[in-house]
C-alpha cells in the first residue's frame, strides 16, 4: 500500500530512524521538527498520514493535533502519536486531541506498518465515498442531506461473560449505545444482528485463544451483515504481534494493554463516528445512483438504465435461443391534459400510469421512461403472441379505468397507443436491437395515426 506520511518529531535521530523505516515500506515520506515546517509540508504535499511526536516540550502539539480534526480540509488525515509515555493519561490526552491510535517507544516496527495499513485502508475508502458523493452532488442526483446523530448498536463479545459485563459497565455510564452481551459462539452463528456497529472483542481472558480471536475477526469483516461493522480489539498487555495480526486481518483498532475507562469510551465513540459517517457516505452514494438511472417524477429507469439493460437482455436471448419483446407506449392527447387541466394533472396522470405499469406487468419485465409521455417495456422471453396479448391487456386497463386528477376527485379518462417488435432468439436479431425499437416507434406511431387506443406489431427486419 502507498501513500504519503508526514513525520513530525523535534529530536533529528527520531525523524531519520522513522523516515529510513516508511521509506522502507515504500511510503512517500516528508520530515520536519516544527508546527511551522508541518504547515508548510501539509500546504504542499498533504499527506495521508501525520507521525507526530506530542511530547515536545516546546511546542503544544496537542492543540496542533486538534487544530487538524477541526480543519475539514485537513480534518480526514489519520494521526498516530508516537514517543508518548506508556501510560494511560498520555494516552487519554493524545486520543482526546484527535490522534487516531497512540505508539510508546519502543514503537514494533510489525504493529506501526500494521496501523498505519489499517488507517489508509479508511481514509481511501471515505475518501472515495466522498469523491463520488461530490459526484452525484454535483450532476443533481441528490439533494443535500442534512447531518443527524444516530444511536448505534454494540455488541461485546468475550469467552468470559463476567468480564464482557465489566468491560459494559464501563461503557455503558458514558455511551448511549445499547450494548448486547455475546460469547464467540454466538458471534460466529447465522443469526448475528446486521445492524450492529460496533464488535468489542475482549481477548484477553485466559481461556480466549489467539487463533480463534484472528478467525472471528476474519468471518466478521467477511460477512455481509457485518462486513462495514467497527471493530475494536482488546488484547493482554504487551501483545503487540497480536495487534499487528488483528490490523490486518479487518480490525479497526486493537489495543495491546490495559486501558482504562476513559481510554476505551474514546476509542469506542471514534469507532461509532467512523461507522455513522462510512454509513451516510453509503447511503447518499446509493441514492445517488439510483436517482442517475430513475426518473424522478415516475420512478421509473430512465434512458440511461435502459441502454445497458437491453443490451445485457439481448445477450441473454442469444444464449437462452428465446425472443424478447419491446413495446413502445404512447398516451393519447396528453398535450391536451396539460393544457385543459394543468401540469400538476399531468403529472398525477403519469405518476398513476407509471403505478398502473408496474402493478401489470411480470417483475422480469423493465419499464422505463424515454420521453415526456412516451415509455417502453422491455420483456424477455416472450414471443409474438404473448407480447401482443400483454400491449392489448395494457390497453384495455388503461382506457377502462379513469384517472384521478384534481383534489375534488376529478376523473379524466385516458387512452394509449402501442407498437410492439419482437425478435433477439438468433444472432442476426440480436445485433439489430436498435432496429427493434425503430421498428416498435415505427408501429406506434402507425397506431396513432389510424386513430389511437390500439395496439400495431412491428417487424426488426
Amino acid at each position: 500500500m502507498t501513500g504519503r506520511i508526514l513525520i513530525i518529531d523535534t529530536v533529528p535521530t527520531n525523524r531519520i530512524v522513522l523516515k529510513v523505516k516508511m521509506l522502507a515500506a515504500k511510503f512517500k515520506v516528508d520530515a520536519c521538527a516544527s508546527k511551522a515546517e508541518a504547515e508548510q509540508c501539509i500546504a504542499q504535499n498533504c499527506p495521508d498520514l501525520i507521525l507526530i511526536n506530542l511530547s515536545d516540550p516546546v511546542e503544544d502539539r496537542h492543540a496542533f493535533c486538534q487544530s487538524l480534526k477541526s480543519d475539514p480540509s485537513t480534518a480526514s488525515i489519520a494521526i498516530i502519536s508516537v514517543g508518548v509515555a506508556d501510560t494511560a493519561r498520555a494516552r487519554f490526552a493524545a486520543l482526546d486531541a484527535g490522534a487516531d491510535d497512540v505508539l510508546p517507544r519502543p514503537i514494533n516496527d510489525s504493529l506501526l506498518l500494521a496501523r498505519i495499513r489499517s488507517l489508509l485502508r479508511v481514509r481511501y475508502a471515505r475518501e472515495e465515498m466522498r469523491l463520488r458523493d461530490g459526484t452525484s452532488r454535483a450532476l443533481g442526483f441528490e439533494d443535500s442531506r442534512t447531518d443527524f446523530q444516530n444511536i448505534g448498536k454494540i455488541a461485546i463479545l468475550s469467552a468470559d461473560l463476567k468480564r464482557a459485563n465489566m468491560i459494559r459497565l464501563r461503557l455503558t455510564s458514558s455511551l448511549e449505545h445499547p450494548i448486547k452481551l455475546m460469547d464467540f459462539d454466538e458471534a460466529l452463528g447465522v443469526d448475528i444482528a446486521p445492524e450492529l456497529d460496533l464488535f468489542v472483542i475482549d481477548a484477553t481472558a485466559k481461556v480466549a485463544e489467539l487463533q480463534e480471536i484472528y478467525h472471528l475477526i476474519s468471518d466478521l469483516r467477511t460477512r455481509s451483515e457485518s462486513r462495514h461493522s467497527t471493530i475494536l480489539v482488546l488484547l493482554p498487555e504487551g501483545r503487540q504481534d497480536a495487534a499487528a495480526m488483528c490490523l490486518d486481518l479487518g480490525a479497526d483498532n486493537a489495543v495491546a494493554s490495559e486501558i482504562s475507562d476513559a481510554e476505551i469510551v474514546l476509542r469506542s465513540r471514534a469507532l461509532m463516528r467512523q461507522k455513522i459517517l462510512h454509513d451516510t457516505l453509503r447511503e447518499g452514494l446509493r441514492d445517488g445512483l439510483q436517482a442517475a438511472v430513475t426518473d424522478s417524477l415516475t420512478g421509473l429507469f430512465n434512458r440511461r438504465y435502459l441502454d445497458s439493460h437491453l443490451a445485457r437482455m439481448a445477450d441473454q436471448a442469444l444464449q437462452s435461443q428465446q425472443e424478447f419483446a419491446v413495446m413502445m407506449i404512447d398516451i393519447d392527447h396528453f398535450k391536451a391534459i396539460n393544457d385543459g387541466f394543468g401540469h400538476a394533472a399531468g403529472d398525477q396522470v403519469l405518476r398513476q400510469f407509471a403505478n398502473r405499469l408496474r402493478e401489470n406487468l411480470r417483475a422480469i419485465d423493465l419499464v422505463a421512461r424515454v420521453g415526456g409521455e412516451e415509455f417502453l417495456i422491455a420483456m424477455p422471453s416472450t414471443t409474438k403472441e404473448v407480447a401482443y396479448a400483454a400491449a392489448d391487456r395494457l390497453r384495455s386497463l388503461i382506457a377502462n379505468v379513469p384517472f384521478n386528477i384534481g383534489e375534488n376527485g376529478d376523473q379524466q379518462r385516458v387512452t394509449i397507443s402501442i407498437g410492439v417488435s419482437v425478435g433477439g432468439s438468433n444472432l442476426s436479431q440480436v445485433k439489430t436491437v436498435p432496429k427493434m425499437c425503430d421498428a416498435a416507434d415505427a408501429a406506434l406511431y402507425a397506431a396513432k395515426s389510424a386513430g389511437r387506443d390500439r395496439v400495431l406489431m412491428g417487424s426488426a427486419a
